[in-house]
């Protein structure tokens, strides 16, 4: 199976179960491909800038509830 279509086709072919087991160790890659990123991210420094505006951010009380800004939508 080389093409995208190659495998939604043979995924539309396996028994639940094993579409259910696919979806959960899709899940688990995905998430681990995530935290790789996140991990490479840090390390290069690449989120340095948005870390400092965060730290200013709370530190200058220019924050607000989740639940403040979810309730205003």
């Amino acid at each position: 199976m080389k093409t995208l279509l190659e495998i939604e086709k043979a995924i539309k072919e396996l028994p639940a179960k094993e579409a259910r087991k696919l979806a959960d160790w899709l899940n688990q890659y995905l998430d681990d491909a995530w935290d790789k990123q996140m991990q490479n991210n840090l390390s290069t420094g690449k989120l340095d800038n948005f870390i400092a505006k965060v730290e200013s951010d709370i530190e200058t009380n220019r924050v607000r509830d989740l639940n403040e800004i979810l309730d205003n939508t």
